[in-house]
């Protein structure tokens, strides 16, 4: 008994190193996925990715160019819909083809807050989007208005004056339409952003890398795993350290 007692001992000191390494793995892995800045600030110059919730920045909610929805970011752009110069060789028919003409992303930083957060939380991580691509958020605004026809009223196109940026383009072709399409993040948003963790006056941005866009996608709002994956390895550590440890004092003690 006394043997045993010791042995278990022995062995529980062995497994409280790889559970103390387990135990500070699932904290680090925890705050990461909750967002917790100390964690980002911790990545500073690393490409990561991390699932949270879109809330408004320091600068408040924005007001989308095109449709004037609340948002926290949004992009839109406008395509020039025209009939190709020349026919196709095989049908003898023009074809219908179309450029964009204007392209525009928000540049105004917008936070994350942890999955399960409320959206009215204070951002601590902040999303530097000046270089931004996104896929899979909604739809706010999709318009088509014709071109203007000889004696016959103009269409009203009250959206031109609202779009941002330059409008440029080859204008090949004879002009079918044009097509105007907006996107946004609503606050409360559930998104991943892959991008590079930036530290400015102590505070986390991510930031698009030198060789990359930072990319924004909706996301489902799912459990983390990393962080559940870890606490189990170390519940695991931990209970098999306190079960040898209490078992081997028990026969230890009872032994002498």
């Amino acid at each position: 008994m006394l043997v045993i007692g010791a042995v278990l001992i022995v062995v529980a000191a062995v497994l409280a190193v790889p559970a103390v390494i387990a135990l500070l793995r699932y904290t680090a892995h925890r705050d990461f996925e909750r967002l917790r800045p100390r964690a980002l600030a911790a990545r500073d110059g690393e490409d990561v990715e991390v699932t949270g919730i879109a809330v408004a920045g320091p600068a408040g909610e924005e007001e989308s160019r095109l449709a004037r929805i609340p948002c926290v970011w949004h992009c839109h752009e406008v395509l020039r819909h025209y009939w190709t110069p020349a026919p196709d060789p095989r049908t003898g028919e023009r074809e219908r083809a179309y450029d964009p003409i204007a392209e525009y992303g928000e540049g105004t930083p917008f936070g994350l807050v942890g999955l399960g957060a409320s959206a009215e939380r204070a951002a601590a991580v902040l999303v530097d989007p000046a270089d931004a691509a996104a896929d899979g958020i909604d739809l706010a605004l999709q318009r088509v208005v014709g071109r203007p026809q000889k004696g016959v009223r103009a269409p009203a196109d009250d959206l031109l004056p609202r779009v941002k940026g330059r409008i440029s383009g080859l204008f090949r072709g004879e002009t079918i339409e044009f097509e105007y399409r907006e996107w946004l993040i609503k606050s409360g948003t559930p998104v991943t952003v892959r991008g590079r963790v930036q530290v400015r006056d102590g505070r986390p941005f991510l930031t698009a890398p030198p060789d990359d866009k930072l990319r924004i996608t909706r996301a489902a709002e799912a459990p983390a795993q990393e962080a559940a994956r870890s606490g189990r390895r170390a519940l695991l550590l931990g209970g098999g350290t306190l079960a040898s440890a209490g078992v081997g004092l028990l026969m230890v003690l009872g032994a002498v």
